[in-house]
């Protein structure tokens, strides 16, 4: 871990597929590394092609980790559940990707930001399950998809009191965009919902096993972080909490 504030800390990102890691495709990619930057931590990018060996090492050169956003769906297999005829195709490489940095910055207490994707890969490590397609599962008026050729949905959130989340928006609600057909159902070991949609969608949950930082938001801080103090907040926090972090040999 750095030993004080003048080192950056190696943060960690998994490529958000094997397909775009294999194409080049970083557009989508890069503004989670920007917002890494932006708070003063270096990005460090994470192969989805790594053997487990590899993979073991590369985590533990790391401080703190971001589980991006992603166009894949978690393999329903691993949260005991059939399939949904809506539910997308799964990516093993990024799964097994994601719950191996997990399991490391849980036994070490490295910060993990978990967006999108990376919050329902976070909550289906810990055991809980997914709502596998909001629109045709959850009776909503609220627009969580993106659709194509459609201008990017925003919605508000409403925060519990007293979370972490809390401490960082400063309110009670706030507004965020929204690109995901997918949100946590059964909430994972050790984690507590932080914030909900107005139809009670999962949108934020938070840690509580220890006092590790560890948070996932259902949104898309990474697209937001030019205009939006929520947003920059969570990777500042993130690195922050690295920084924190006891070292462990």
């Amino acid at each position: 871990m750095p030993s004080d504030f003048s080192q950056k800390p190696r943060v960690g990102i998994p490529y958000r597929t094997r397909k775009e890691e294999l194409t080049g495709q970083r557009d989508k990619y890069e503004r989670y590394c920007d917002g890494v930057r932006r708070a003063g931590g270096e990005p460090v990018e994470v192969s989805l092609a790594l053997s487990p060996d590899e993979l073991k090492e590369t985590a533990c050169s790391l401080d703190a980790f971001v589980l991006p956003g992603s166009p894949a769906d978690v393999e329903p297999s691993r949260f005991h559940a059939a399939r949904n005829p809506e539910c997308g195709d799964p990516d093993p490489s990024r799964e097994q990707t994601d719950f191996a940095l997990l399991k490391h910055a849980f036994a070490e207490h490295k910060p993990v930001l978990a967006i999108c994707f990376g919050v329902q890969s976070l909550n289906v490590y810990l055991e809980g399950s997914l709502i596998q397609d909001i629109p045709s599962e959850v009776r909503s008026g609220i627009q969580h998809v993106w659709k194509k050729d459609a201008t990017e949905p925003f919605h508000l959130i409403r925060i519990e009191p007293g979370s972490r989340l809390d401490q960082l928006a400063g309110k009670s609600e706030v507004r965020v965009n929204s690109s995901h057909h997918q949100s946590v159902l059964e909430l994972g070991r050790g984690l507590r919902v932080t914030a909900r949609a107005p139809d009670e969608v999962v949108e934020a949950v938070e840690w509580m096993g220890d006092s590790n930082w560890v948070t996932g938001v259902q949104w898309h801080p990474e697209r937001m972080i030019d205009s939006d103090s929520l947003a920059q907040a969570l990777f500042s926090e993130l690195v922050k909490a690295a920084h924190k972090a006891p070292v462990h040999s």
